[in-house]
């Protein structure tokens, strides 16, 4: 066997289970930040993160947090962290809403993942039913959806972080509610994450995984979740879903 034998074997063998994937999914469900864009690209997530804890210390809160907490570069860390201490609160209510907004500045300088327009626009097409299912403000989803002009291929199929933050992935919550809005049966449809809490929501869900991990950290978290189908850019999906039409 040739060294080229060799190689050509597992991508082979990738390319027919993504095509087996592709090919059974008439419900898409896709993560938003990371499958559709790069939310703070432009707008830093760790400043946003600091305007949290900011926020909290005027209102002379800053107690809640412990050192790490207020240093952590993701400003879920600092929501969940309060949460856990107040939760059901005004204040969770109400840092929540800072979150939204902050989310709501960063849409204009987000970045599109590349082949990610084409492939919504693609899927919705050929007649797939689309859904995101974010932890992400829904609000932040829809503006950024509109801005690019993709709105119509999802809308009112958005769902998202409410005040409950519980019901946040891992927890399938917002996957269910996708499935029951669009009358999907579970096994018809197709999560795309790129994180491991969206592996664990769509396995409780029942959802078969497609992982996209833009790099090798990416791949190797989804990978140690247990994900098989990964993929490291959106253009073989949009390749094999195109073959299909």
């Amino acid at each position: 066997m040739t060294p080229d034998t060799k190689q050509t074997g597992p991508v082979a063998a990738e390319t027919e289970n993504l095509q087996e994937v592709i090919k059974r999914a008439r419900f898409v469900l896709f993560d938003f930040d990371g499958p559709i864009c790069r939310l703070f690209a432009g707008h830093s997530a760790e400043d946003v993160a600091k305007d949290l804890v900011e926020w909290l210390a005027r209102q002379g809160l800053r107690g809640l947090l412990t050192e790490d907490e207020r240093v952590h570069p993701d400003p879920m860390a600092v929501l969940y962290a309060v949460n856990r201490r107040h939760p059901h609160s005004d204040l969770v209510v109400e840092l929540e809403e800072r979150l939204t907004q902050q989310e709501l500045k960063a849409v204009p300088s987000a970045w599109p993942t590349e082949f990610a327009d084409p492939l919504i626009r693609t899927w919705s097409a050929v007649g797939a039913r689309l859904a995101v299912a974010t932890n992400n403000s829904p609000r932040t989803a829809v503006s950024y959806l509109e801005n690019r002009g993709l709105a119509d291929c999802f809308t009112p199929n958005i769902y998202g972080r409410t005040q409950d933050l519980h019901q946040l992935k891992p927890d399938p919550h917002c996957l269910n509610r996708a499935l029951n809005a669009l009358g999907a049966a579970p096994q018809s449809a197709l999560m795309i994450g790129d994180a491991p809490s969206d592996y664990e929501a769509a396995q409780r869900a029942g959802v078969p995984f497609l992982g996209y991990a833009r790099n090798g950290d990416k791949e190797k978290e989804l990978r140690d979740a247990g994900a098989e189908a990964v993929v490291g850019s959106l253009e073989p999906v949009l390749r094999v879903l195109r073959s299909q039409a």
